[in-house]
């Protein structure tokens, strides 16, 4: 049964009889070929890359792409298609079942890692991040340059295509390893490949995303937000408050008892009480030890040499004692920031 006509094929540095067949099939029109000047292997992202380039440039929408070594069935394709038609912008991955007798243990936990990384890079789940057989929206994809050239380019796709807003999706799909399945996959080099490549992602999320996300956020729990600007900024300087009260252990739950009594939006108040985030913890202790020392008239030293309990007790009474005013402080000057902000962008 013929699915498509338009197929290409990219011919990634074979040195069997593959290019003679290919170029005997395509001079028949089943298909287009797609070869490297030099006939090097330039690995699997680099082919990915250049396939959907030329589709771009043939006026394709849109592309799917199976892996080569047998593991899945083109009469999944309309299951994809069916997908693509209620998601025109998606870009959707087929999911195999990865408790299926005959799937390698290399590649289910190879998947487990990988969606653990794709959740903690974008905050979204998926049942499969490595599978070969995608649909790729290629006008979401325009503008867009991608760095790896071999297998983590699966991983770097759909990670960049959900910071870009795309949404990101499984369909179900057949697979099956065939004994004498080839691939090329090295599982140390292209392993470590694809470790670096997420330690990378996750510090451009730390710097891109997760601010990105925070702003989208702020802009629709506070900016836009139904309520008036002097509440949510209570909201925001009592969270902040809150979560930088030496109460440790107990400050979102002071915080939402507090949000609850004086009727503040409680999800504004629980997002600002995590401002003792471990970055910041250092910054914050020290400020209450330091501001405690000035109100008692201490000299604030931490000699970790000479550490007694009476100096612990008497270095945490001088923290507690900065603590709280700081809190305060902090509080108030966030709420008056928050203020601030708010009936600026409002206007």
């Amino acid at each position: 049964m013929t699915w498509t006509d338009d197929v290409l094929v990219v011919n990634d540095g074979s040195t069997d009889n593959t290019h003679d067949i290919l170029t005997e099939i395509a001079a028949e029109g089943r298909l287009t070929l797609i070869e490297y000047p030099d006939g090097q292997n330039r690995g699997k992202g680099y082919a990915l890359k250049t396939a959907l380039k030329k589709a771009s440039e043939m006026g394709f929408e849109r592309a799917i792409t199976m892996d080569s070594d047998g593991q899945h069935f083109a009469s999944d394709l309309p299951v994809l298609v069916e997908c693509a038609e209620s998601n025109p912008d998606a870009m959707i991955i087929g999911a195999r079942n990865l408790n299926a007798d005959g799937m390698p243990g290399k590649n289910t936990f190879a998947n487990k890692f990988s969606n653990f990384w794709f959740l903690v890079e974008t905050f979204q789940r998926l049942a499969d991040t490595q599978s070969g057989y995608r649909l790729y929206p290629l006008q979401k994809m325009q503008g867009m340059h991608f760095f790896t050239p071999r297998y983590e380019f699966e991983v770097e796709s759909i990670v960049r295509m959900a910071w870009r807003d795309v949404k990101v999706m499984n369909v179900p799909i057949h697979v099956v390893y065939p004994e004498d399945r080839v691939s090329h996959f090295r599982p140390l080099r292209d392993f470590t490949r694809i470790s670096i490549l997420n330690t990378v992602l996750v510090i451009c999320a730390l710097f891109y995303f997760y601010p990105k996300c925070f702003a989208r956020w702020i802009d629709r729990t506070l900016i836009h937000s139904t309520e008036s600007a002097e509440r949510m900024a209570c909201a925001v300087g009592v969270g902040t408050a809150m979560g930088m009260m030496p109460i440790w252990g107990f400050q979102m739950i002071t915080a939402l008892a507090i949000a609850h009594l004086l009727k503040l939006n409680k999800i504004v108040v629980l997002a600002f009480s995590n401002v003792s985030l471990p970055p910041f913890i250092p910054f914050i202790l020290y400020g209450g030890i330091s501001l405690g020392g000035m109100i008692l008239g201490r000299e604030t030293s931490l000699d970790m040499d000479n550490l007694t309990i009476e100096n612990a007790m008497s270095d945490f009474l001088q923290y507690v004692v900065g603590a709280i005013p700081l809190a305060l402080f902090f509080g108030f000057a966030f709420g008056i920031i928050a203020w601030g902000l708010i009936k600026i962008f409002r206007k």
